[in-house]
């Protein structure tokens, strides 16, 4: 049952009966190779836990949610303020993941292509970007055009609505055609396409397509000739397994029965060249055969050959392509460097010696140069040798890769589609398709800061690392060690010996493990490098690449010394001595540096006593480790008498004083007392000298006169004199610095002023201006204050402030900076502080308000009256003021408005309201200006109440009543009025005739009641309409109420009969046309006509009466009356219109007849015709176009009939079909001109 064809209206068939006969599937003929088609995938849910219609069902009510929600997300466009730029992105985003998750499910009927795919992205992106921006589209318009396409219905003359497009295009008035055959001759061919085949372990089958046109073989024939043997046998293909071929070429093609031409596949698993020998069809004769060749092959393969991972840079890649297939052979392949894709390279390959006569695929009539294939050697396949050696010039990760491979046929081996789609199949081929490199980068090596004219100098018995610096010899990163260094060593006791001999005995190896490691080294002598090696790379040694290392001799030191005596008293005060030193640089323990060898100490003690100096230990730059003095005996002793002399104790410390005041220092005193101290005070250019005499103890507080200047002095000691009377020079000093001018504190200003005022309890800060050293300490005090407490401040800025949050007199009483007391200017001893002023309201009074207990009353107005209220304010412009508006209207509940409003006068008007009657309250309940905000607690408010009264109005009792009589009655009617507001009224009236531009107006006063009937007046009997209007009413207080917009009106009419008129004069209509009358009176009319022997009224709203002929018959209209008139003295007609019927004409009785007709034949066609002679018809003869193409009209006849049928014969092949008919009358056609319809009536008779 599987293989029963299928209607092409059918549903498609469900995936498991499609998956139970793999075999009914064509086989691919694309040009890599025939081959069988792939098993459609089976759905993502099973159809054993959820049915296809389940599946489909719930789709869809998911995407009714997702309309919903994106209807929702619209309408908040317009509630809500939301960005439509973020839910647009957010709905592409859900529609796109919502589709391509439908795709992945694999439900049937919700499979589509990927331009489906695209086309559904793109509606969903168009949808989504006129909802969220909002963009308007003509909606109704649409809407009215798509309702006039679903609902097209006009009313016909049998008075039901009718569809005109099943009148004018009826498609039954022309039915049948005749498709006329020629029968063509059969014939076979094999690989109509040229596509190449091949096999190999992964396809072991693949499909020949053998075309066949116009016949159904029986048999079938094939040579095959083996490639490597070029023996030759014959394949013969049964008629049973040819049906089932067919049956499957049918299928596949969706072409029912007998339709050609078909395209056969054979399998076949063998490789070889075939041809068609002979086919024979039903007949038992041998079909034409058009010459071709199939030639099957094995599917061309390559591989990489491995070479070594690690290459170094610069070096070959050295490594080699194999390619197994037919010659010539094209080889891509892509190089990929450090990750990036370094392009794509073809290799064309032509061994040498190579022959290859050309082979078409399918051989010209005529042409016998390839039907002896004795010689098939070109088909034959071959392994290809392929080397490649390229330089690897940058260093990092290189990886080439095989992307595909093709033969002389067109066979391909495409490895970077399988590494896209067969990812399983691609890991197993990827260690043959694929080389990769790791190239390194190759170390250079120098030595750092030391070569023979800058030895290392290292301690005896130490070893010390080389200074080298381990690089990369290009731009590229050095990798990590471990690197292998070769040096020559020679001995500092051999420097001068055979050289050869040396390196022949000294080649020393060492590895180092990482780049920032070292070699020690601990022989004195010369190193110099000769090789480095990474794990992978040979190295480059630049220069320099030698360094000596020497061990320099240990310290030593030798000294004399020499006494040094006081000139005054001959007493021993000190000694030198003299330094004789060995090393580089040296220093001894009670020296802090000794950078000559030679050098000369003075050792001077400052008090007396017995010192004996010691050189103990010693170092120098080699020998950091100090080296013992003691076998030497380095000891020198003395008796030391120290002079007279005097310090002041941190004399380094500037002293600092204030003016007019003294300064005291502490001066050491050593000798034997009484001490007598000579001193001098410099300061200005003056030199000032003192004495202190008798002087016993050692520390001496010392007090200088008063220093009455500002600045720098200099107090230094000159001499000092002991008991013995020796006189001795002294050099101590000490700086005493002295402030220029007394600290002062004064109050700043305020625009030249020291006066401010500011916000109501706002901060403050009153500027100062201080004078002297940082910090100040000030003292001040608020005068209102009862206690006039004082409050301390520290200040450290000289234009420093005070912080006060009170009105009032603020006065400074002291200040002190750092170090000394100051003075307060009297002139600037106080700052005042004011309060700016609040805000405040008030109500103008006049003639017109008056104030009552705690409100004020304004006098009564009309409504719709202007009136306002003058306010005054207080306080700095501009006001800020709010009120409450509460109307209480005569009936109903009260109601309350807010308002705000900015005034930038003083004085502003309030505009009453009086729109509306009833009593109005304005009640001001907030007050701010520019320097306050409103403040409750500090605001009093204030109300205002006025009465608005009704404008009084008046209204007809039946506004818009027509009061209408025919022309030439006489008589009037009462008119009733119904009026509002305080009696007694006087009203106003306007008679307006249509006819005449001027109207007239009418007064009716003292009218003391609120209902009135007025009387019409008798004069208005023209003909036409008249209009009574409502102008003005007014009431006992005063108030008007005028009626200028809507004012109330009634009509009083008189009217004359309606009339009726047909647009045209002619009395012959066809079915389809449209009959129209004018009408002339007042819409609406009542239309009255007889049709199909019954009569029939029409109600027409305009002046324009239109009915569609659907049927043949007599239309005939009798009366008409209209508004004004009544059906009783309705205006009797007489117009009569003929509808004629439709002609029609059958081809072959109106069905579809297929002849077959050999070349020469005739075949007839009957023409039999329905409506008035004489019938001309047109007709046409068009090509059989294969499917889905248009047919081609390829000639076009007329012919003339006085009879209802007609005969003519055809020869010709082609569709034949009538496409317009006449009759005496009317005319249709089905080629309908642009802007035309398929239908007209016909005037020549």
């Amino acid at each position: 049952m599987n293989g029963t064809p299928r209607l092409r209206s059918a549903f498609p068939s469900s995936p498991l009966s499609a998956q139970k006969d793999p075999k009914h599937n064509a086989p691919n003929t694309r040009s890599s190779g025939a081959s069988n088609r792939p098993k459609p995938q089976d759905p993502t849910i099973p159809f054993e836990l959820v049915d296809a219609p389940s599946q489909r069902l719930y789709v869809l009510f998911f995407y009714s949610l997702m309309t919903l929600w994106r209807i929702y997300d619209y309408s908040t466009l317009y509630s809500d303020e939301i960005d439509g730029f973020w839910l647009f992105t957010k709905w592409i985003g859900i529609d796109t993941v919502f589709l391509y998750a439908l795709s992945g499910l694999r439900i049937p009927w919700l499979e589509w292509s990927s331009s489906t795919f695209t086309a559904l992205l793109l509606v969903h992106g168009v949808i989504n970007w006129l909802l969220m921006f909002r963009i308007p589209l003509p909606l109704f318009t649409w809407l009215g055009g798509l309702t006039k396409v679903l609902y097209d219905r006009e009313l016909a003359v049998s008075e039901r609505k009718v569809k005109p497009a099943s009148i004018l295009h009826n498609a039954s008035l022309i039915l049948g055609k005749q498709i006329v055959h020629i029968l063509p001759e059969g014939s076979a061919t094999l690989n109509p396409h040229n596509h190449p085949f091949c096999v190999d372990n992964s396809k072991s089958s693949t499909y020949l397509p053998i075309q066949i046109n116009q016949t159904m073989p029986i048999t079938i024939d094939l040579l095959r000739v083996d490639i490597e043997t070029s023996d030759q046998e014959t394949i013969t293909i049964s008629a049973k397994e040819l049906r089932r071929m067919t049956k499957q070429a049918q299928k596949a093609s969706s072409l029912q029965e007998h339709n050609f031409p078909l395209l056969l596949q054979y399998p076949i698993a063998k490789t070889g060249i075939y041809k068609l020998q002979r086919v024979v069809d039903e007949s038992k004769l041998e079909v034409q055969r058009t010459p071709s060749l199939a030639v099957v092959v094995e599917c061309p393969r390559g591989w990489l050959r491995a070479k070594p991972r690690h290459k170094c840079k610069g070096d070959l890649s050295d490594f080699r392509f194999q390619v197994h297939a037919a010659p010539p052979v094209k080889v891509s392949y892509s190089k990929v460097l450090n990750g990036a894709d370094q392009g794509h390279a073809t290799l064309h390959l032509h061994p040498e010696n190579l022959h290859k006569p050309d082979v078409p695929q399918r051989i010209p009539s005529g042409d016998k140069s390839l039907t002896n294939l004795e010689d098939v050697s070109w088909a034959k396949m071959q392994t290809i040798d392929i080397p490649m050696n390229e330089s690897l010039g940058v260093s990092g990760d290189w990886l080439y890769v095989i992307d595909g491979i093709s033969d002389v046929f067109g066979n391909v081996a495409n490895y970077s589609d399988m590494r896209l789609h067969d990812a399983g199949r691609y890991r197993s081929m990827k260690s043959h398709i694929e080389q990769h490199f790791s190239v390194h980068e190759r170390p250079s090596l120098t030595t750092r800061a030391c070569d023979s004219q800058q030895p290392l100098k290292v301690e005896k018995g130490k070893s010390f690392p080389l200074p080298i610096d381990i690089k990369s010899g290009g731009p590229g990163k050095l990798e990590d060690g471990p690197f292998t260094l070769t040096y020559l060593f020679v001995a500092e006791a051999k420097s001068h010996t055979d050289e050869t001999q040396l390196i022949a005995n000294s080649h020393q190896t060492t590895i180092i493990l990482g780049l920032h490691d070292r070699m020690d080294i601990k022989e004195p002598g010369l190193y110099r490098l000769q090789t480095v090696a990474s794990a992978y790379c040979e190295g480059e040694v630049l220069e320099p690449s030698s360094c000596l290392l020497t061990n320099p001799p240990e310290p030593d030191l030798s000294i004399a010394s020499e006494p040094i005596t006081d000139k005054c008293a001959g007493n021993p005060i000190g000694l030198y001595v003299d330094l004789n030193l060995l090393g580089t640089p040296l220093s001894v323990s009670i020296i802090p540096r000794v950078k000559q060898l030679h050098t000369q100490i003075e050792l001077r003690p400052r008090d007396t006593g017995h010192y004996t100096y010691e050189f103990s230990r010693i170092s120098d730059a080699v020998y950091e480790y100090p080296i013992s003095l003691a076998r030497k005996s380095l000891v020198l002793e003395q008796d030391v008498k120290a002079p007279p002399s005097a310090y002041v104790l941190d004399a380094d410390i500037p002293r600092r004083a204030c003016v007019d005041e003294a300064a005291s220092l502490v001066v050491l005193l050593t000798g034997d007392p009484p001490f007598k101290l000579e001193y001098e005070l410099v300061h200005g250019g003056k030199r000032i000298r003192g004495l202190k005499e008798d002087i016993y103890d050692e520390t001496f507080y010392m007090t200088t006169e008063p220093l009455s200047s500002g600045g720098r002095y200099t107090l230094g000691l000159t001499s000092l004199t002991d008991k013995s009377g020796c006189k001795m020079a002294l050099q101590a000093e000490v700086k005493i610095d002295v402030n220029l001018q007394r600290p002062q504190a004064a109050f700043g200003s305020y625009d030249g002023s020291r006066w401010t005022s500011a916000l109501e309890g706002q901060k403050l800060n009153l500027p100062l201006r201080l004078q002297g050293e940082s910090p100040w300490t000030v003292s001040y005090h608020r005068v209102e204050d009862a206690n006039k407490a004082s409050v301390q401040k520290i200040l450290r800025s000289s234009n420093d402030f005070i912080e006060v949050t009170k009105e009032g007199t603020y006065e400074l009483d002291d200040v002190h900076d750092s170090s000394c007391p100051g003075l307060i200017d009297a002139a600037a001893r106080t700052f005042n502080v004011s309060w700016i002023p609040r805000p405040s309201i008030a109500v103008r009074q006049g003639t017109s308000i008056n104030h009552h207990k705690d409100k004020y009353i304004k006098d009564d107005v009309c409504q719709g009256d202007e009136d306002a209220t003058d306010i005054v304010f207080t306080g700095a412009a501009p006001f800020n003021y709010e009120y409450e508006q509460r109307y209480k209207p005569v009936h109903g509940s009260q109601a309350l408005a807010h308002k705000r409003y900015v005034s930038g006068l003083r004085q502003t008007a309030i505009l009453m309201e009086t729109s509306e009657p009833g009593l109005y309250e304005y009640k001001f309940s907030k007050l701010g200006d520019q320097s306050y905000s409103h403040d409750r607690r500090r605001f009093q408010p204030i109300s205002i109440q006025q009465t608005v009264h009704p404008r009084p109005s008046g209204a007809f009792a039946e506004t818009g009543r027509m009061y209408k009589y025919c022309q030439g009655d006489s008589g009037s009617e009462l008119v009733p009025l119904i009026l509002t507001g305080q009696a007694p009224f006087h009203l106003e009236l306007e008679i307006k005739q249509h006819a005449i531009s001027k109207p007239e107006l009418i007064t009716i006063p003292h009218i003391e009641s609120h209902h009135y009937n007025l009387q019409l007046p008798r004069r208005l009997n023209s003909l036409g309409t008249h209009t009574v209007i409502i102008r003005k009413v007014r009431d006992a207080r005063g108030c008007q109420g005028y009626m200028d917009r809507s004012p109330p009106q009634v009509q009083i009419s008189v009217t004359e009969l309606p009339s009726i008129s047909p647009m045209e004069e002619k009395v012959d209509y066809c079915v389809g046309d449209r009959i129209s009358y004018t009408l002339s009176g007042t819409p609406p009319f009542h239309v009255f006509y007889n049709f199909e022997d019954k009569p029939r009224r029409a109600s027409v709203p305009g002046t324009d009466f239109t009915r569609l002929a659907e049927k043949p018959g007599d239309f005939v209209i009798t009366a008409v009356s209209d508004q004004r008139s009544t059906d009783v003295c309705k205006a009797q007609v007489q117009f009569t219109k003929i509808i004629h019927q439709m002609p029609n004409v059958r081809v072959s009785k109106g069905r579809v007849s297929t002849v077959d007709i050999h070349e020469g034949g005739e075949a007839e066609m009957m023409f039999d015709f329905g409506g008035t002679p004489p019938f001309h018809f047109t007709y046409t003869r068009s090509s059989i176009p294969p499917r889905k193409k248009r047919p081609e009209v390829l000639e076009t006849r007329n012919e003339v009939s006085n009879e209802y049928s007609m005969t003519v014969r055809a020869s010709e092949e082609g569709t034949y079909e009538v496409v317009s008919i006449r009759d005496r009358y009317c005319s249709f056609s089905t080629q309908k001109p642009s802007g035309k319809d398929g239908q007209k009536r016909i005037t020549n008779v």
